[in-house]
């Protein structure tokens, strides 16, 4: 979970970033760019949802990579245990000190 927070947090940092980033790029270029009254500057609200969004799933795929690794890691863990007990391989003992 905290690597949950850790992503959306990642990513709403990353997506503020882009907007001041956006802000001062167009703060820049305001004067130059007077002809249209609609322009949004270099994204706009559908560019910057749509960077938002593939931030999130970038940060989602990592998550469910993590998993998937951690859930194989058991599985072999847990293979190699029954493996262990199928055998039948007696307990090494370890001779007693004193």
């Amino acid at each position: 979970m905290r690597s949950a927070l850790r992503a959306v947090s990642g990513a709403a940092l990353a997506a503020g970033l882009l907007v001041l980033g956006a802000g001062a790029a167009n703060a820049q270029g305001a004067a130059a760019v007077e002809s249209n009254s609609v322009a949004f500057g270099l994204l706009g609200p559908v560019g910057l949802i749509a960077v938002a969004l593939g931030i999130v799933g970038m940060g989602l795929g990592v998550l469910r990579q993590r998993r998937k690794a951690r859930a194989e890691a058991q599985a072999q863990a847990a293979t190699g245990m029954a493996e262990a007990v199928l055998a039948d391989e007696p307990p090494s003992r370890a001779p007693l000190a004193g």
